[in-house]
């Protein structure tokens, strides 16, 4: 996975620590966090447009979350994860 973000302010700390909390116990994933600001060619590469952004790169297929990465259940939609697959979530009925 790729997070752009806009140098370091409040809303990228905040989508760093969401994403590295909600997803660290619980799927293997490699991040890497590239600031727009220090290496604008990587966003525009991307196609970023708006900052903080993850994209996920593998498996396929891709997928783009713009936001502070807050919203739990938005988050592991827009990466195709089932809540309800992870260790220690409350199965869904």
């Amino acid at each position: 996975m790729k997070l752009f973000i806009a140098g370091r302010s409040p809303r990228s700390d905040s989508a760093v620590e969401n994403l590295q909390q909600m997803l660290a116990d619980n799927v293997d994933f490699e991040l890497t966090v590239i600031d727009v600001l220090a290496d604008p060619q990587l966003a525009e590469d991307d196609f970023v447009l708006a900052t903080p952004t993850l994209i996920k790169v593998a498996p396929a297929p891709s997928r783009r979350i713009i936001g502070d990465l807050s919203d739990r259940k938005s988050l592991l939609r827009g990466l195709d994860i089932r809540e309800s697959s992870l260790p220690g979530d409350p199965k869904t009925t």
